[in-house]
């Protein structure tokens, strides 16, 4: 194919516009639409694309940072140039191509797309090889080879690559990744290597995107070319005039209706704003929004239900260290209400002390009832087992989660207090509070929340612990509960996702009517 000497231009320079004009003409006579509602279509390149690609090639280039909002085809392009560079114009004999990723299943979606428009071309199938175990690309007419790695993959170390791309550079947290300073170092021996990243920004500028990026304004290299779609800080983040000035393709690839709902979700719910201003509007954002708003936590401080009598109960409990706040929170839904019913221990020396250092009432609170104290410097778990065995003889409880971590410690004070083993081990869940489980938790949390079904009374120490939780996220976009400062408790609020958990994944449940959720 490409390396017939008939079927192949003339040697243009290193950078010029002929080698543009070659390159993009290339990709739409042999190159397909991997995926989405034009799957399988010869791939028509667009106005931005042609840009991006004049940009890295129409100049000598050694660094291409290419950056805005998720879902505007910067995988997709990438995958496309890479193949320019297996079995394309750009090819050069016996050449390594890698990209490179955080995680596997990252490192696998530009390899699968790849492989798909190659499967797709009926040109290009007959000349490259897929070694899908592998993730390789292999193409023996020239002897060029791609791979995929990934940061959690075996060192890097040892490759010689003609040309990097570094897919979603912004997911690295500080300055330094092993895996891209082990592919840039070893292009040493390339005599015009080729290093591409594309990404949406990472969110502090002590990130190593954000050091490149800060670095390619400052114009010390002409040979590192920056791409940079972004809303300004001061835009209003609800307009969409905001959300075109970060995404080239909105018009052409985004769901439109789609980034209204999530702009939608984000005003109402802040522990949402950051990640839409960091994936939609290509900020730097640190998540540092509260889980839910005061406006939001208010409109469900309405009574709670004391009769629970015929109602099946579900608990969190949320086990301290020995000097700092225990929380059980019981739910029960009555109705599509979902009543709360929370209840603190904190030990009673030191209590005066400590309400000082953290800066709310917690001995005003254990004088009106509203926290439970235990003798001594220390959370007694004695007193919180009998509380327990006192929970189950007044209510139907079917299942209360817990924290594995002091369970061990609690374990034989319920036995004394009268539980069996058989009993615990029928009504005690443990529950991880790790983003596996918290996550699906979060969201069960969220949707009572949102739809005013929850009633928590506006117990004060549980509306301490929803004001202090934010929402700490990875790189796959599971969360958890995080603390805002360090001396805020928000155990309460732990305990109560766990709680509306259990009672969510209970068979016993009604389903609450539906809310959808969904964060792309």
């Amino acid at each position: 194919m490409t390396r017939n000497a008939k079927s192949r231009p003339k040697k243009s320079l290193p950078g010029s516009s002929d080698r543009v004009e070659r390159n993009c003409a290339w990709i739409e006579s042999h190159c397909f639409v991997p995926e989405g509602r034009l799957v399988g279509r010869p791939l028509k390149l667009s106005a931005e694309q042609r840009k991006w690609i004049d940009a890295i090639y129409g100049s000598p280039t050694r660094t291409a940072i290419l950056t805005m909002g998720r879902k505007n085809a910067k995988t997709a392009t990438g995958a496309i140039l890479l193949l320019l560079h297996l079995c394309g114009p750009e090819s050069l004999p016996n050449s390594q191509l890698f990209s490179a990723a955080q995680s596997r299943d990252q490192a696998s979606i530009l390899f699968s797309l790849a492989a798909k428009i190659v499967r797709m071309s009926p040109s290009l199938r007959n000349y490259v090889v897929i070694r899908d175990t592998a993730k390789q690309l292999f193409c023996p007419g020239v002897g060029t080879l791609y791979r995929a790695l990934s940061a959690d993959a075996p060192t890097a170390y040892g490759l010689s690559p003609a040309v990097v791309l570094h897919d979603e550079l912004g997911q690295v947290r500080g300055p330094r990744s092993e895996l891209y300073e082990a592919l840039e170092t070893a292009a040493g021996a390339q005599a015009a290597p080729l290093s591409i990243i594309m990404s949406t920004q990472a969110p502090t500028d002590g990130d190593l995107l954000s050091i490149l990026i800060d670095d390619a304004k400052a114009g010390h290299d002409p040979r590192t070319k920056l791409i940079l779609y972004e809303a300004p800080k001061d835009a209003d983040p609800w307009e969409e005039s905001t959300w075109r000035m970060a995404n080239p393709h909105f018009d052409l690839f985004m769901n439109k209706d789609e980034v209204r709902r999530q702009a939608e979700e984000s005003r109402r719910m802040p522990s949402r704003e950051a990640a839409f201003r960091n994936l939609i509007l290509n900020q730097r954002v640190e998540a540092s929004n509260p889980f839910v708003t005061a406006s939001v936590w208010d409109a469900c401080g309405g009574e709670v239900l004391d009769d629970w009598s015929g109602l099946t109960v579900y608990g969190g409990l949320d086990l301290s260290e020995v000097k700092d706040l225990t929380a059980l929170v019981l739910v029960a839904r009555d109705g599509e209400l979902t009543h709360v019913r929370p209840t603190f221990w904190l030990p009673d020396e030191g209590i005066y002390e400590r309400a000082r250092g953290d800066r709310v009432p917690y001995d005003l609170w254990a004088q009106r009832g509203y926290l439970l104290t235990t003798p001594g410097r220390s959370i007694t778990y004695e007193h919180i087992a009998e509380y327990l065995r006192g929970v189950f003889d007044r209510y139907n409880v079917a299942k209360i989660a817990f924290d594995r971590w002091n369970m061990r410690h609690l374990h034989p004070w319920l036995i004394q207090a009268g539980f069996t083993e058989e009993e615990i081990e029928a009504h005690f869940v443990p529950f991880g509070q790790g983003y596996q489980s918290m996550s699906p938790a979060l969201r069960d949390l969220e949707s009572v929340l949102l739809d005013s079904r929850l009633r928590h009374g506006a117990h004060p120490v549980l509306t301490m612990c929803a004001a202090n939780s934010v929402v700490k996220g990875d790189e796959a976009g599971n969360r958890k509960l995080d603390k805002r400062k360090s001396t805020g408790r928000i155990d309460g609020m732990v305990a109560l996702a766990m709680a509306v958990a259990m009672e969510v994944e209970s068979s016993d449940a009604e389903p609450y009517p539906s809310l959808d959720i969904t964060f792309v």
